[in-house]
């Protein structure tokens, strides 16, 4: 990470505490409690005019760049707006403070009042009249150069990117880019649902039981109540019980965690926007569903977003099919005459790893998701799941019950919604739930768990009701440009370090 041997880190930071030790002896306080600015560095730089010039401003940052030429210097300091260079001069500020600035190193945090100006080579500047030390910095930043306000060689390892994303924003200030637009996208889907009367709510992280999905779940235990909790996998059965309730209108930004394997998609804590609302159905939700991405498009006043190498376009018209369909379209399985032999078979043929107790509808998923998810890169609403990897979802009208009203969204061939017309028949969702007991009772263990106070609570009545869940993180890589979960999660979760 950062190109020194330990011996050499180690004397660097002591040569940096023996500057703590004699700045303290020279009356210079090394870690200050404040400082008042007036300006950040971008506002510095937007609003001046030379007829400002007797203006005195100031502005704080960490020290990113020194030219040290004798009695006059340049440096550069960087805030959370941006970075502007700095002329400091003996004159200016004096022998004391000017031989404090040059024995300050790259990564303190400096605090500058002065005057703006414009150099000779036109950049605009401020000279320094005063400056305080704000914080010393021990630990020296990764070995970065600048040339032409540039910055080359700097902290480029991916893995330390993350490990040590505190680093990565001071070296990569860009990538603070996208979690700003993180923000605004989560600020957008508040709006939109605000403006639909959604009411926001929280719903249980510790959990007695997980519900909700098909996931193995983290689990922990509570002292005083001497009972195994369980991290939530997804926080549907609770928004349910609070559409039993009485809300008729609403969502949740879900913390959601599943103790699963970790690839460029899947982060082992994660983030989903839930919403239901009663009295709709999911082609309602659909609808609603095109709708939101249109509307974060048109927020973020873009309408064309590069992910996996492929051009999207979220003003067009979304696409629907049948999961049939597609498995006939992209397999060449015609599904009304295959039975759960002739899947098998053809998940064989095309090398799909699939558990022997596999059933109709988890073969259909498998077949799916191995041959088909690839082919859907222009936004696509996969309909009509099958009934056995959907018991919460109400069966397809006027049908023989094998599939349920359920989509997903697939975006590049990715997975960013599933949806559900509510099941809503108490007797049915017991039958449903008794059955994944079952699959777990045979080895599957991410099947479904039976929450009797849920069914309880749907026993008392639940109206005809449509829900929705987003996965957050996806949907930010996507209008973003990112291609790896980590680099939307400010502190991704990673393996331990080798200690060897």
């Amino acid at each position: 990470m950062i190109h020194m041997s330990e011996r050499t880190l180690k004397d660097i930071m002591e040569q940096r505490k023996a500057k703590i030790a004699s700045f303290i002896e020279d009356g210079i306080e090394p870690y200050p409690h404040s400082y008042e600015r007036t300006h950040l560095a971008q506002e510095a730089l937007d609003q001046y005019e030379e007829k400002d010039e007797q203006e005195v401003i100031s502005l704080a940052g960490r020290l990113m760049s020194q030219r040290i030429m004798g009695k006059a210097s340049f440096a550069n300091i960087m805030d959370g707006s941006g970075r502007i260079q700095l002329y400091i001069s003996r004159e200016d500020i004096g022998e004391a403070s000017y031989t404090m600035f040059k024995h300050m190193d790259i990564g303190d945090f400096l605090g500058v009042k002065g005057r703006m100006m414009t150099t000779r080579t036109g950049e605009k500047t401020l000279k320094v009249i005063e400056a305080k030390l704000l914080s010393k910095n021990i630990r020296p930043l990764p070995n970065v150069k600048e040339k032409d306000g540039q910055l080359f060689d700097g902290f480029e390892d991916k893995e330390q990117r993350y490990r040590k994303r505190y680093l990565d924003l001071i070296v990569n200030p860009e990538v603070k880019e996208t979690f700003v637009k993180r923000s605004k996208i989560h600020k957008s889907i508040r709006n939109f649902f605000d403006t639909q009367g959604y009411l926001e709510v929280e719903t249980p992280i510790l959990q007695p039981l997980y519900g909700g999905a098909s996931a193995r779940p983290f689990k922990t235990h509570h002292n005083a109540l001497d009972m195994t909790l369980y991290l939530r996998i997804a926080d549907e059965l609770y928004l349910k019980r609070l559409i039993i309730g009485g809300f008729e209108k609403v969502f949740e930004f879900s913390r959601n965690f599943r103790n699963e394997g970790m690839d460029r998609m899947h982060n082992p804590e994660f983030t989903v926007i839930e919403w239901y609302e009663a009295y709709v159905d999911y082609f309602y939700l659909m609808e609603q569903v095109e709708t939101l991405f249109k509307y974060l498009a048109n927020d973020l006043e873009q309408s064309i977003f590069m992910y996996n190498d492929h051009e999207i376009d979220l003003t067009k018209p979304f696409q629907r099919a049948t999961m049939t369909e597609l498995v006939q379209k992209y397999v060449g399985l015609d599904l009304e005459k295959a039975d759960e032999k002739d899947l098998l078979k053809v998940c064989r043929d095309h090398k799909i790893d699939i558990p022997g107790n596999s059933n109709y509808g988890q073969l259909l998923d498998a077949l799916f998701d191995g041959v088909v998810q690839s082919h859907l890169v222009e936004p696509t609403f996969v309909t009509e799941y099958p009934k056995a990897i959907s018991p919460l979802a109400k069966p397809k009208r006027d049908s023989d019950g094998t599939f349920v009203e359920r989509f997903e969204l697939f975006i590049a061939g990715n997975e960013f919604a599933n949806a559900f017309t509510e099941l809503n028949d108490p007797i049915d969702q017991r039958e449903r739930l008794e059955a994944q007991s079952g699959l777990r009772a045979a080895g599957d263990e991410e099947a479904q768990v039976l929450d009797e106070d849920f069914l309880q609570a749907m026993e008392y009545g639940m109206p005809p009701t449509g829900g929705v869940g987003m996965g957050l993180d996806r949907l930010v890589m996507l209008l973003t440009g990112n291609r790896s979960i980590r680099d939307v999660l400010l502190f991704p979760q990673m393996r331990s370090e080798s200690k060897g």
